[in-house]
């Protein structure tokens, strides 16, 4: 089993910045990826902000966040960070972190709890 925890929400102004952190624990070798995704109030889906490939580091970003969000790991600490900068108010959301564990072709998910994120002045 693989479980995340993420962090580093928080109110922040327009233009302004922010740090989210994702840890991971447990079977960690069994990750296949580890993604952000956001949940915007109003909203019922969740939708992709960064996903990177564990085994070739190949990083994908929403349209929406690219030259904004920097997705980056520390493998020594079991972590994964989503850069946030140049912060909008529509970027006020939930954000989530995500596991993949690729058995057979089929992901299975793993979800954090997430995070609040703010954009308001």
């Amino acid at each position: 089993q693989v479980q995340v925890v993420e962090s580093g929400g928080g109110l922040v102004q327009p233009g302004g910045s922010l740090r989210l952190s994702c840890v991971a624990s447990g079977a960690i070798f069994s990750i296949n990826a580890l993604g952000w995704f956001r949940q915007a109030p109003g909203n019922d889906e969740r939708e992709l902000v960064a996903r990177t490939v564990i085994r070739d580091g190949d990083t994908n970003y929403a349209d929406s966040v690219k030259g904004r969000f920097t997705l980056s790991r520390d493998n020594a600490k079991n972590t994964m960070y989503l850069q946030m900068d140049s912060l909008k108010p529509d970027d006020t959301a939930v954000y989530y972190c995500r596991a993949d564990i690729l058995i057979r072709g089929v992901i299975w998910p793993t979800w954090g709890k997430g995070t609040l994120v703010t954009v308001s002045s």
